[in-house]
């Protein structure tokens, strides 16, 4: 089930839309201001945030920009703006879609769950992990956004791994799956070097993002 966060201060408009999202079997929240906002994505995960710009104490547009750079998380602004610099700068600031008021709800509806099958798409084509982020179409793994260099057999290591994260992967799972791309035998030494160079190129020297699970593996934290 798919989870909206509705931030607007309008009554009205609050009451038909929860009554639409919940038609629409979304889970849903309301919020009503800025700070509330801010709180709640702190404590929560949304899928989408519907988001008015006039808001009592802040601008909408301060609150997309904070969650494209904080949270993975679509943005479709719902709001009376109709002017075209209001609509750009919405669209700029990396809003997912930007719906003006009054609206109409199997449109809205619509729209709403094209952006979710976009970003459904987008987030199979990568794999994160903080600020670590493995590019499975490009076969590359960035950190911060700037690419890290590594060798095929460090980058099988750590997508396996971050493709099971919170999961044990013990060191013979690692080898057998590292075996084709090898050519050749790959002992068990030979992998502790290889963990090694990941968490150097990663910034993971002390091991907090793969963690040694003594005797048996490696788990992502």
């Amino acid at each position: 089930m798919s989870k909206i966060l509705l931030v607007e201060d309008n009554e009205t408009i609050i009451l038909g839309l929860e009554y639409l999202l919940k038609e629409e079997n979304f889970e849903y929240s309301v919020v009503k201001n800025k700070r509330d906002t801010l709180c709640i994505l702190d404590k929560e995960k949304f899928d989408v945030v519907l988001l008015d710009i006039s808001l009592p104490d802040g601008s909408g547009f301060d609150l997309c920009k904070y969650i494209k750079e904080k949270k993975n998380t679509a943005v479709i602004f719902l709001t009376a703006k109709d002017e075209e610099k209001d609509v750009v700068l919405g669209f700029d600031l990396g809003a997912d879609d930007y719906i003006i008021k009054p609206f109409r709800n199997r449109e809205l509806i619509s729209r709403i769950k094209n952006v979710l099958k976009r970003n459904e798409k987008a987030d199979n084509s990568y794999i994160a992990n903080g600020n670590i982020r493995i590019d499975v179409d490009l076969g590359k793994v960035y950190k911060n956004e700037k690419e890290i260099m590594l060798t095929k057999l460090e980058y099988k290591i750590l997508l396996n791994l971050f493709s099971n994260k919170n999961k044990l992967i013990t060191r013979e799972e690692i080898l057998n799956d590292i075996w084709d791309i090898a050519g050749n035998f790959v002992n068990d030494n030979t992998l502790t070097v290889y963990i090694k160079r990941i968490r150097e190129k990663i910034g993971d020297k002390e091991g907090k993002i793969i963690e040694t699970v003594r005797g048996l593996g490696y788990r992502i934290n």
